[in-house]
Order: C-alpha cells, then sequence, then structure tokens
C-alpha cells in the first residue's frame, strides 16, 4: 500500500505507531483520564513510577501523530513506561482530530491536557513547575506550539481549569512541520492532507497557514526546545527543523537541533534509540530538579 502523508504524522516514539508495552510491575497507569470535553470527550493515560516519592516528581506529556486526522495515545505508551522508569510521570494524550475539528482545536486540547496535569498535580504527584512535552509530526508540530504560545489567548480555547497555565518547561520535536507555507513544495502529501486539517489549501488559507506555523511565534519567551530531524525525511523536509532552530537560537533561546543523516520520517532501530536517548538528556536537563 502506497505511504502517504497520514504516515508522514503517524509516527510515535521513534518509530510508526509503536506497540503497546506490557506494564512493568514497577509502573502504574491510569488509563483513559478525562482532561477535557469540549467538542468530544478527550483523555489521557498517566503513567508514573509505582514507588512513593517524598518529592513531586517532573512531568512529560506525549503527543502523537496521525497527520491532525489519525493516531492514537497509544502509540506513546511504550516511551511512557520509559519515561516512567526514569522517575518522570508520564502522561500521553488524545486530542480533537480533522476533518471534524480544524486548527486550532488540537493546540487547544493538548494546552488543555497541560492544564489538567497542573489542576491534579498533588493527584499525580507531579511538579507542576517542572513539566515538558514530546511529539512526533503532527506531535511535533502541537508540541511546538505549546512551548512557543505560552499566554497566547487565542489558543487556549474553551476548556477546564483556566486558572492553571499551559505552559511547558521545555519541548522536544520529533520531525515536526514548522511552517506550512512551505509544507507543500518538499512533502509528498502535503496537498492530500493539510487542508483537512487548516480548512483549504495555501491559496486560499494563507492567513490561516502562517497562523498554524510554529516558525511565526517564536520570541525571546519560548521554551527551551530540541528538534529531531532526519535529513532523509520526505514527509517533513529537513530544513523545516533547522529554520525554526535557528531562528530560535537568534532569539536567545536554548535551542538545539540533533541531525540523523539518512534517516527518513519514523526512526528506526540505531536511529529510534539515539533520538529517545537524546530526548531524556534533554529532560533531565531542564525538568529534573536537584534536591538535597
Amino acid at each position: 500500500m502506497r505511504t502517504c502523508f497520514l504516515a508522514l504524522f503517524l509516527a510515535a516514539s521513534g518509530g510508526v505507531l509503536a506497540q503497546v508495552a506490557s506494564i512493568p510491575d514497577t509502573i502504574l497507569i491510569d488509563r483513559d483520564v478525562e482532561y477535557s470535553a469540549v467538542g468530544a470527550s478527550q483523555k489521557m493515560d498517566i503513567v508514573r513510577p509505582r514507588a512513593a516519592s517524598a518529592n513531586a516528581r517532573p512531568a512529560v506529556l506525549l503527543v502523537h501523530g496521525g497527520g491532525f486526522r489519525a493516531g492514537s495515545k497509544e502509540g506513546y505508551i511504550p516511551l511512557a513506561v520509559q519515561l516512567a522508569e526514569r522517575g518522570y510521570v508520564a502522561a500521553t494524550v488524545n486530542y480533537r482530530l480533522a476533518p471534524q475539528y480544524q486548527f486550532p482545536a488540537a493546540v487547544e486540547d493538548v494546552k488543555a491536557a497541560v492544564r489538567f496535569l497542573r489542576a491534579n498535580a498533588a493527584k499525580y504527584n507531579v511538579d507542576a513547575s517542572h513539566i515538558g512535552a514530546l511529539g512526533g509530526s503532527a506531535g511535533g508540530h502541537l508540541v511546538l506550539m505549546l512551548g512557543l504560545t505560552a499566554g497566547v489567548t487565542e489558543f487556549e480555547g474553551t476548556g477546564p481549569n483556566r486558572d492553571q497555565s499551559s505552559a511547558v518547561q521545555c519541548v522536544v520535536d520529533d520531525y515536526g512541520p514548522t511552517d506550512f507555507t512551505q509544507s507543500y513544495a518538499k512533502s509528498v502529501d502535503a496537498a492530500e492532507v493539510l487542508p483537512l486539517f487548516l480548512g483549504s489549501d495555501l491559496v486560499h488559507e494563507r492567513l490561516r497557514h502562517m497562523r498554524a506555523s510554529p516558525l511565526n511565534w517564536v520570541t525571546p519567551n519560548a521554551a527551551p526546545i530540541l528538534a529531531i530531524h532526519g535529513t532523509a525525511d520526505t514527509y517533513v523536509a529537513y530544513e523545516q527543523s533547522l529554520w525554526i532552530i535557528e531562528r530560535l537560537i537568534a532569539a536567545g533561546v536554548p535551542a538545539e537541533l540533533e541531525t540523523i543523516s539518512g534517516a527518513g520520517h519514523g526512526f528506526k532501530g540505531v536511529d529510534a534509540k539515539r533520538a529517545d536517548e537524546r530526548a531524556f538528556g534533554w529532560f533531565d536537563k531542564y525538568l529534573k530538579v536537584k534536591h538535597e
């Protein structure tokens, strides 16, 4: 079957929709926790260490891919388990999908998910001041919007816990698109999928393409961002990550690009391991607090 732009965003932790891992006895998982009911019920799975901790734990929100029209939170369960084994609370989320729900519905949902974690920090032993986010492809786009648009009212939506901040303290973006106005020329199927998310093509909805592009929301207040991208990606061009990292650095934001030479869209094998280890290091640097 022909690979399509849908596959572009189906990548979850390092590989294309990794199989749901078995849950070790050392890990607790709360499944299908509703965090918002705007438009439709949206849920997350919360994965955390079973062992008690005197200190609240840093959290990571995991946002799946799927071309903004498919995918599931279950794809990130294996990575959530790895994060929990490293002392994090990991929450993998669903969000409203196109074409029924178009931009910015998905952005509003992931912001509501962050607010939920803060509002329920005591229940899940989350350190509300240290929350990061990771996503692949469409999920990469959404976590970039989390890291870049904290405090931007138009993206907060009408979901619950509006008294809480939707800001994240750092972001890992795996091959997410950053400039939709430049996506069509170097993607094998962008013309098929992006109009479903953005309402129409670039000719008819240029302003919406611009508003939805993370590249246009870079400010000095952005969260530290790590982008990981393969040079042989034919779905989201490698340059998309290069552009945003260059702009973030110019704005004085801590930002790095991990280039995986020859890798395509959706990391596998040693490339997936390299990407995951790089992500773990980024989260350790910006989320873990040294306690005396």
